[in-house]
């Protein structure tokens, strides 16, 4: 039997700022347990995926509508033998913002409380939005497509959140190691300087900043270094360079990390950027 090829065809939209897109075919990528800036609003197309998000495991099924809000730790697999097919697209919070306030149902970024949604009308409208994209340069459908899709599913599938309670001294101090992870993703800090940081037991910080984020610092600070990995290779720098300006060991460690999160390998997102789109044979 012939082994089944697995293909990312990976893109980057330059409309509102900015938008990554994925058309995948995926039989044995697994995502480790990560997050992203944008949201993740994906269309299965074939097949079915098993994620994590939201302290819960999901099967999301052909047709269904996968949503993951901004800065949510998750992963992904296939949740059958013959795999999945999708498309996603990664808008930024600051997107959603825009379109929020314009709709003037919500202050700040909406908030998903569903993993998997079954909308017919919404998928299709996807649909044709990832179609245009892929085959139009006419920037008038294009810009309309993606905020006709995005009102649609925001005044369909969210709801706000009230942010107007006072953060807790435990909040903040933990706030503070995110922000420093964030802003100071190359240092080689130490569990114990983080846990100075926050006024806590090392072994306290373990914990709770797990259970605010999701992710241990460890494993918080790769997520930072992959963001600005992205950020640089979109600067045209060259992946070498990139790695090793980012805190990883060598470009290995940095390839390995870097599809684990992405589904696509950071030489095939170097040349989608600079493109706007290109395939991917994994």
């Amino acid at each position: 039997m012939k082994k089944r090829t697995e293909i990312a065809d990976f893109a980057y939209a330059s409309e509102l700022g900015g938008i990554e897109l994925l058309n995948a075919q995926y039989q044995k990528q697994n995502f480790s347990r990560h997050s992203h800036e944008g949201y993740t609003i994906g269309v299965i197309e074939s097949g079915a995926q098993q994620f994590y998000r939201t302290g819960g495991n999901h099967i999301a099924p052909q047709h269904s509508i996968i949503l993951v809000n901004a800065d949510e730790v998750h992963n992904g697999c296939s949740a059958t033998e013959s795999g999945w097919a999708y498309q996603a697209m990664y808008p930024t919070p600051h997107v959603f913002e825009a379109i929020s306030e314009e709709l003037g149902t919500a202050r700040g970024a909406p908030y998903f409380p569903d993993a998997v949604v079954y909308d017919p009308y919404l998928a299709n409208l996807l649909r044709a939005m990832f179609t245009t994209l892929g085959e139009s340069d006419n920037r008038l459908v294009r810009e309309s497509l993606i905020y006709s899709s995005l009102i649609k599913l925001v005044v369909r599938h969210s709801k706000s959140i009230d942010k107007g309670l006072p953060l807790s001294r435990a909040n903040v101090s933990l706030g503070l190691v995110k922000q420093f992870l964030d802003e100071h993703p190359d240092s080689d800090v130490s569990l114990r300087e983080l846990s100075g940081l926050a006024g806590v037991s090392a072994c306290h910080l373990l914990r709770a900043f797990q259970k605010q984020f999701g992710l241990p610092p460890h494993k918080y600070q790769i997520q930072a270094r992959l963001r600005m990995a992205k950020r640089l290779l979109r600067q045209g720098r060259n992946q070498l360079d990139v790695a090793l300006t980012c805190g990883f060991h060598d470009q290995s460690h940095f390839h390995r990390h870097f599809k684990r999160m992405m589904g696509v390998t950071p030489g095939h997102y170097a040349k989608a950027v600079a493109s706007n789109n290109v395939q991917v044979i994994c």
